[in-house]
Parts: structure tokens; C-alpha cells; sequence
């Protein structure tokens, strides 16, 4: 089974008070009973926190938190490996 990021489950848990045990890979915002405005919230939040612009698009209803977990952790890893490039100061 994947894990979810754990940013997700803290979010979820301490500011949307969704119970922990609910808090499962396979289920979707919807299922947790996330209006669009609680989905905007939690995409500004992620934002904020880890740097990911995670838009309500990519925050779907129909998504999973696997595949919100795996899209942030994927923009997480690209943001990390564009700050770690060397830059070459030879012209």
C-alpha cells in the first residue's frame, strides 16, 4: 500500500479535523467531505508549506490522496533537483 505524504494527513487531521482513520489512500476529498472552498484552503496550504503550487485542479474531487501524494511528492522532488543544479559561471 502507498503512503500518503504526511503533509497531507496533518492538513486533513489539524485543520480540516477530518478523523485519521478516513484519512486513506484511496480516499477523495469528496469522499472526506471537502466542499470546493475547503479544497482551495488545503491547495493554499500545501502551497505555503511545501512549495507546491497545487491547484484546485490537481486537488480533483475525484482524486485520490495517493495521486494528490504522488503529484506533490513528484513537485517536491522536481523543486528540490532544480535548486540543487550547479550553475556554471563560465561564459
Amino acid at each position: 500500500m502507498k503512503t500518503i505524504h504526511p503533509k497531507i494527513t496533518e492538513v486533513l487531521t489539524g485543520t480540516f479535523k477530518v478523523p485519521a482513520h478516513e484519512v486513506l489512500p484511496e480516499s477523495t476529498m469528496d469522499s472526506l467531505e471537502m466542499d470546493s472552498l475547503a479544497v482551495a484552503e488545503f491547495a493554499v496550504i500545501i502551497k505555503e508549506t511545501l512549495g507546491v503550487d497545487a491547484d484546485s485542479e490537481k486537488l480533483y474531487k475525484d482524486a485520490t490522496l495517493a495521486e494528490i501524494s504522488a503529484y506533490i511528492d513528484e513537485a517536491v522532488g522536481s523543486a528540490e533537483a532544480e535548486a540543487t543544479v550547479p550553475v556554471s559561471n563560465t561564459r
